[in-house]
């Protein structure tokens, strides 16, 4: 999902071959219809009011008038399928959030909550203790939610349900620990609890020792956390947006496309590539949807991803990074349980490009939650 930021990327996907090219869809056989408790469908809709929840550096800060014009959209869009609709702004006054929600008692909260600044687990506090109150919450469990923040954990995850992660994954918390270990380069180093690319730079590629001792110091001195270190996998690089509950229907795979960026930048989707409009990255990255894969690839990446959604135990909606290495096998860099659903940006692009409208989209999201998760509580603890 992420804080909407001052730019906006997902405008700039640029539209592919037509349906034959895109990817498989998984079907979701008979939608289930929510039940309805007191005439229309009532649907909360929260998210992050806290106009001080930004990073400390300007560039990282979100943009609180881009993220209220998201939520109106997305409340017309849900009233558009007759849904009726109360915005939920959550800042800092929990006890009062409560309250409020008790009053309103929707039939389901609809989660947009983000949050990047109090840590990875803050963004699992918000639908657990709406959980805990008795109310249904959209999206991926508690759990799935806090698992995939922290990366490490997820890849250790991952592998150990047989589903391909890139090759030297390690976790590093001090520089003397990049000594521990023996290392093909290149390399690829991040923080290990950050999203939307924070902390992903022109120099997260790195080829030698010293290069990533100087990195693995650099992130430990800005982020307060953990580094994760991983090959550099050098083949093409998908995107795979996935809805609903028990069946969840995959979107058309979208590729990022980084042939237009000169030596001496590292095809890798950093912060600047999503976020900063004036940087080359930015102009000289693309995401293609739906991109021209062949089909026994499309189907191995799906397999893929499908395999690593359900292994963390992501639900409702998603989406899998996916990058090929250098044998052209699929490889999981991470599983965004809270993918983006602004309209035009990719989730909701993918889905525009499998013919499913904005309002749809969001009515399948709904609909997921009335599906029984197998990581949901069937009785509420308060």
């Amino acid at each position: 999902m992420g804080i909407m930021r001052r730019v906006v990327r997902s405008a700039r996907e640029l539209g592919g071959p037509a349906a034959a090219a895109a990817g498989r869809e998984v079907d979701m056989g008979a939608e289930q219809q929510p039940r309805r408790t007191r005439g229309r469908l009532h649907v909360g809709l929260v998210y992050n009011a806290d106009r001080d929840c930004g990073p400390d550096r300007p560039e990282d800060r979100g943009s609180t008038a881009d993220l209220r014009q998201m939520i109106r959209r997305m409340a017309r869009a849900l009233r558009s399928v007759g849904y009726k609709v109360t915005v939920l702004p959550l800042a800092r006054d929990l006890s009062a959030f409560q309250r409020r929600l008790r009053r309103v008692r929707p039939d389901v909260v609809f989660n947009q909550y983000d949050d990047v600044v109090h840590g990875a687990l803050y963004e699992m506090r918000v639908p657990a203790l709406i959980r805990m109150m008795g109310f249904r919450v959209t999206g991926s469990p508690p759990l799935a939610l806090g698992l995939t923040r922290y990366k490490h954990m997820a890849a250790s995850l991952l592998q150990g349900a047989g589903v391909r992660i890139p090759p030297c994954t390690q976790l590093l918390e001090r520089v003397s620990d990049v000594d521990l270990h023996k290392w093909e380069f290149p390399l690829f180093a991040q923080p290990a609890r950050e999203h939307a690319s924070i902390g992903v730079d022109r120099n997260s590629v790195v080829h030698s020792k010293k290069a990533l001792r100087a990195k693995v110091r650099e992130l430990l001195q800005t982020y307060h956390q953990p580094v994760l270190v991983q090959a550099f996998l050098p083949g093409r690089e998908f995107n795979v947006g996935m809805v609903g509950g028990r069946r969840p229907r995959v979107m058309p795979l979208a590729e990022v496309d980084y042939s237009k960026l000169p030596a001496g930048i590292p095809p890798v989707m950093s912060y600047a590539a999503k976020w900063i409009e004036t940087a080359e990255e930015y102009d000289k990255t693309s995401v293609v949807c739906p991109a021209v894969v062949e089909p026994q690839l499309s189907r191995e990446i799906i397999s893929t991803a499908l395999r690593a959604f359900r292994a963390v135990g992501a639900w409702g909606y998603g989406r899998v990074d996916i990058r090929l290495d250098a044998e052209g096998r699929p490889c999981v860099l991470e599983v965004n349980c809270n993918a983006c659903l602004e309209e035009g940006h990719s989730l909701p692009r993918q889905a525009e490009r499998a013919g499913i409208s904005y309002p749809r989209l969001l009515q399948m999201v709904v609909r997921a939650s009335f599906e029984a998760s197998s990581q949901e509580l069937d009785i509420p603890m308060v």
